[in-house]
């Protein structure tokens, strides 16, 4: 063979086979006539290959944690959390970044907008030790009833309650003629003076959110004004009176009459909100419509009631398309009547429904006279709470289901207290309309 020719390639010899690499994870990557090794994403996710190709950037895991991308991507995770007073804290304690994320401002507001209505917490209540707050969760979202003391306001002596909404009680005090707007959360308070015009003995009363933002839905209402709304008798007449009271300007409207048959007695039981309006339940056979938007009073008929049901075992609910429901608990039957205005404007009340109670919430059937009262309603959920002793009982109204939820010695009206409720928050004692500058 001549010097410097090349071998034939030989037909008959085989080419041997490249046997596949140890790591099939690494790759070799041209760049330059340099060699990089990319490594797997599963097996080393803060391992990226460089913009510039001139070789591997490793990203430490606390860089890494702050990429906006993967905060974006925690913050929908986090938010999806149930809204119970729990699921924060326990989030919070995760790490450092969790901790970070669950107690910027920001998130409480997105959190609480993406969960809309706030959740039960729990309710207050007209107790031999004066008013207390009496947890509905179960552990550990129940609440200690000390937290969400009302300090003074709560002396049974002095103090009775009006209503409790949008995170807000309302107190009357009759030896000072006063009404006060509780914040059981921050632990402010504003007392006001009633007109003298209103009778206390017989007065109702409503504290809502004032924010009057278009579609403003009631999940943080705590740094927006509020209004309180009182309904009575007037000093002078029979004549139904009420009037409002603004936090932004600090006064009381002018007084706002209706026409009656008859006297307007406050049954004692916490208004309904139905729409834009509040009805607060009578004595006698009638009841108050205030409209929010309006201002307007008017008295409204009830069913035709003759069996001498207890007062407190009526309640006002919200009927099938918004309308005007009535509950009436006549043990051991339940019935529930609907009101209707055909289009020449006459009224007329219609049963709905009629249950065997006993039945309803898997009872024995009981002989002979058993205690039993409705003790409360939730217009956001449908849910009615009936006390047959010695238990209490959740029963939603639309569905026709019922849950038993605790015992119970005391028989009064609830006042449902609903919030978002955060305690690693709200101990830092945020600031809000009702403390005074």
């Amino acid at each position: 063979m001549e010097e410097g020719a090349r071998m034939a390639p030989n037909p008959r010899r085989r080419r041997r086979r490249r046997s596949p690499p140890l790591y099939p994870q690494i790759q070799a990557i041209e760049d330059g006539g340099r060699m990089a090794r990319r490594s797997s994403p599963r097996l080393h996710p803060q391992i990226h290959a460089s913009e510039d190709g001139a070789g591997l950037t490793r990203t430490s895991p606390v860089e890494s944690a702050s990429l906006p991308d993967d905060d974006d991507m925690l913050r929908e995770i986090l938010r999806r959390l149930p809204p119970q007073p729990s699921s924060l804290p326990r989030a919070s304690a995760v790490c450092k970044r969790w901790r970070g994320l669950v107690t910027d401002p920001k998130f409480h507001r997105q959190f609480r907008a993406h969960h809309g209505k706030p959740p039960l917490l729990g309710l207050f209540e007209l107790s031999n030790e004066g008013i207390v707050f009496k947890p509905i969760l179960d552990p550990p979202d129940c609440i200690p009833s000390q937290r969400f003391h009302l300090g003074r306001y709560s002396q049974r002596c002095h103090y009775i309650l009006l209503d409790s909404r949008h995170g807000l009680v309302l107190v009357k005090n009759s030896n000072q003629n006063q009404v006060v707007v509780c914040d059981p959360i921050t632990g402010h308070h504003r007392c006001l003076a009633v007109p003298s015009e209103l009778r206390m003995g017989k007065l109702g009363g409503a504290v809502l959110c004032a924010a009057g933002d278009h579609g403003h839905v009631h999940v943080d209402c705590h740094p927006n004004p509020f209004k309180v709304v009182l309904v009575s008798t007037a000093t002078s007449a029979n004549q139904p009176l009420a009037c409002v009271y603004s936090s932004e300007t600090l006064i009381w409207s002018n007084l706002i009459s209706a026409e009656a048959p008859r006297q307007f007695f406050n049954a004692g039981v916490p208004p309904t909100l139905i729409g834009s309006a509040l009805y607060w339940l009578s004595v006698s056979d009638l009841m108050l419509k205030f409209d929010l938007d309006e201002h307007i009073l008017a008295a409204i008929s009830v069913p035709p009631v003759t069996d001498g049901t207890y007062y407190r075992n009526r309640r006002i609910i919200q009927a099938e398309d918004g309308a005007i429901g009535f509950a009436i608990l006549s043990y051991p039957s339940f019935q529930m009547w609907q009101r209707n205005v055909n289009g020449h404007g006459v009224v007329t009340w219609l049963p709905s429904k009629t249950i065997d109670i006993h039945t309803f919430l898997g009872l024995p059937s009981q002989i002979g006279l058993v205690s039993a009262r409705l003790l409360g309603y939730d217009e956001d959920t449908d849910e009615i709470f009936v006390y047959v002793r010695p238990n209490v009982y959740g029963v939603q109204l639309k569905l026709m289901q019922s849950r038993k939820l605790n015992e119970t010695t005391t028989v009064s009206p609830y006042y449902l207290f609903k919030s978002f409720y955060t305690p690693a928050i709200y101990e830092g004692d945020e600031a809000d309309m009702l403390h005074h500058p």
